[in-house]
């Protein structure tokens, strides 16, 4: 497969793509107040809409995957744009609760499609460590995205009624048809394979019919397997962190809003750092699975700290380097993660993005929300953060010993 390099406004465009996940579910998080006023329902009830969200974006990506490998990436992606600008409009418009978790729903359908056409382009034209390298950039923009939503989201409302929350999604998923139009100018790479190259990837021609046969052929590629599991792993220790944030700074070491949220994007600042590490390795050409396994030792040496602050009582300006340790090994994890991933997968990449983003959205949402039901303690919290990496932990494990 040829190599073709990326400019830089190409790949702002795609990350800038890459953001309406993190806008669409941390953007209206200061608004339940607000919404749940305006709906008639209780902030519980609003927060359901997270779950619903992180679902239908599991969903998304699975419909999106092999939409985008039997018509190209290019229209997956401008289709899910136009179908998150119409539901993200319809939000502002409706004033029930069964219709504002359906608008939320069809908005995260249109974001899953998007989110599972980028790595696809990206596998598309680039592999190995140029793969790696362009992962771990776009994973260097979308550290932002996290950082600034919530402050959008609190100077939106600000300056007008919680509705204009979702204008803001409208107009900024508007506006990228034409900025990436613009960007995708060239012509998408068509990779021919041979047989047998075909058979080693466990890949089938395009088009392919109906939704089941593109997976069937993911899972036939045994060695891409224990990537889905990893990131399953190594997403939950953070979702399950976001989930309780609040709890473990505002709550039980009792500090201010405005602490909790130096605090918290203390985290995000510690993953800038990682990803910034991680480029610089891969430029000196250590490999992305080496480096992998080193970002995942590190995940489990900050939940080794978090144990040990936890179990002696340690003060929150100990507890605190230990979360950053352990949220922020992702920032060389992710990109890693998913260069090693896709590069199983040469031809069929759109539905191969499409499992992995759906593992990792899906099996996340279901461990964090289980951990909602455990009690609601700072030990019960570190502990299902513990469960969660160690089987991060195990996958690493694994790759060292089977290779």
């Amino acid at each position: 497969m040829p190599t073709r390099s990326f400019s830089f406004s190409l790949v702002v465009a795609l990350a800038a793509a890459m953001m309406l996940g993190p806008f669409s579910l941390d953007t209206y998080l200061p608004a339940f107040p607000a919404i749940a006023l305006d709906l008639g329902v209780s902030s519980q009830a609003v927060a359901v809409s997270v779950s619903v969200y992180i679902f239908a974006l599991a969903l998304g990506q699975l419909i999106g995957g092999p939409l985008s490998d039997r018509f190209g990436r290019k229209p997956v992606l401008l289709a899910g744009l136009v179908l998150f600008t119409i539901a993200s409009t319809l939000l502002a418009m409706l004033h029930t609760l069964p219709h504002f978790l359906a608008g939320r729903a069809l908005q995260a359908i249109g974001a899953g499609w998007v989110l599972v056409s980028v790595p696809a382009m990206v596998r598309d034209r680039v592999s190995g460590q140029e793969a790696a390298k362009l992962f771990s950039l776009l994973g260097l923009i979308l550290v932002v995205a996290p950082a600034i939503a919530p402050s959008i989201g609190s100077l939106l409302l600000k300056i007008g009624p919680w509705m204009g929350i979702f204008v803001f999604m409208a107009i900024y998923s508007a506006l990228l048809i034409p900025v990436l139009l613009r960007a995708l100018a060239e012509k998408e790479p068509v990779v021919e394979l041979s047989e047998a190259e075909k058979n080693r990837s466990g890949s089938v021609s395009v088009p392919l019919k109906g939704f089941i046969r593109p997976y069937v052929a993911v899972f036939r590629t045994r060695p891409a397997l224990i990537y889905l599991a990893w990131q399953v792993g190594a997403f939950s220790v953070m979702m399950v962190f976001i989930t309780h944030g609040s709890f473990i700074y505002q709550e039980h070491f009792g500090q201010s809003t405005d602490a909790f949220a130096l605090m918290f994007g203390a985290n995000i600042v510690a993953m800038f750092c990682c990803n910034l590490i991680n480029r610089a390795l891969l430029a000196h050409c250590f490999g992305s699975l080496s480096i992998l396994q080193l970002a995942t030792g590190l995940q489990g040496f900050g939940l080794l700290l978090l144990l040990l602050a936890t179990l002696m009582d340690w003060s929150v300006w100990v507890f605190l380097p230990a979360m950053m340790i352990t949220v922020g090994a992702h920032g060389a994890l992710s990109p890693n993660l998913q260069a090693c991933y896709m590069e199983h997968f040469p031809h069929n990449g759109g539905s191969a993005a499409a499992l992995l983003g759906a593992f990792q959205f899906g099996g996340a949402g279901v461990l964090s929300a289980l951990s909602g039901l455990l009690p609601h303690t700072l030990p019960a919290v570190i502990l299902a953060m513990l469960a969660c990496g160690g089987l991060a932990q195990l996958c690493m494990w694994w790759s060292l010993v089977s290779r």
